[in-house]
């Protein structure tokens, strides 16, 4: 009877250490992504509520750092380098700072997003980018706090900042034509060697046509023979070579991805090249 009495007892603690209260956030967490151009921007923010509080001047200072929403750092991710008041912004994640007054902010891009709040110790080198922008005042009321991506062209959005009855709008530039133009020159060049190579590898893997498997193989090969054939692509051919019953071949290239591999230091491409050598070479 004890015994059942703690396993019982044993269950009912388990289940309350395992169980977890569910309140919604006061701050609710947002996330979205954007296609601006060819560029992906996502937009990952805290969304607190203004609740009968004035905003800017009251609960958020003027003059004074802030973290552009709530909890954890507001952030921005771009894919692609973008433009900014004519200064390029590198691709990457960057936490959105502002700085309001009532005729001017300054929007903060800054490249450690690790922070709860605003940074306990704010360090110039990691401001990737600041700039200025007028805010417009609203003739509606915007109840919880807002970042969105609108007036979305092929060249550029802008980012907005909305809360209360103030809207701040950020332009950014993104390079599309240029990433069109470079899309369109790679597709008229034909396919590259890794497209010939994956090509390749996935009638070896499939069991498909090894003759035309080896065609693709043998144009990756002399594309890259200029700068050094990698030694996984030697290493595939040779294991086509394999399949289609030339042996010698096998052991030849298989010969090459192995010099090429001890070269970089990978052991795991030594090891498998000398075991198909060795039995390839089996009679």
């Amino acid at each position: 009877m004890k015994k059942i009495v703690f396993a019982a007892l044993f269950l009912v603690a388990s289940i309350s250490m395992e169980a977890q209260v569910k309140t919604p956030a006061p701050s609710p967490r947002a996330n979205f992504e954007q296609l601006v151009g060819l560029t992906n921007v996502e937009i990952d923010y805290g969304r607190p509520s203004a609740k009968g509080r004035t905003i800017f001047g009251d609960l958020v200072p003027f003059g004074k750092l802030w973290r552009t929403g709530a909890n954890q750092n507001s952030m921005i991710t771009f894919s692609d380098d973008v433009v900014i008041g004519g200064t390029t912004l590198k691709k990457g994640k960057y936490a959105i700072f502002v700085t309001p007054k009532a005729d001017n902010w300054e929007v903060v891009f800054y490249t450690d997003t690790e922070n709860w709040g605003t940074p306990q110790n704010w360090d110039e080198a990691k401001v990737a980018l600041k700039t200025n922008v007028k805010p417009e005042m609203l003739n509606r009321h915007i109840e919880t706090f807002t970042i969105a991506l609108n007036n979305v062209d092929n060249d550029f959005a802008h980012l907005e900042i909305s809360w209360e009855k103030t809207l701040a709008a950020i332009k950014f530039e993104v390079p599309t034509k240029k990433l069109a133009l470079d899309n369109i020159n790679k597709a008229l060049a034909g396919p590259a060697a890794s497209d010939y190579f994956s090509a390749a590898q996935y009638y070896f893997q499939s069991n498909g046509d090894m003759k035309t498997a080896l065609d693709y193989m043998n144009k990756a090969t002399e594309m890259t023979a200029a700068k050094g054939t990698p030694f996984w692509y030697t290493r595939l051919k040779s294991q086509i070579q394999a399949k289609l019953g030339d042996k010698k071949g096998a052991i030849e290239t298989a010969k090459v991805s192995l010099d090429a591999a001890e070269k970089a230091g990978n052991a795991d491409y030594v090891k498998m090249n000398k075991d198909s050598i060795a039995e390839w070479s089996k009679k």
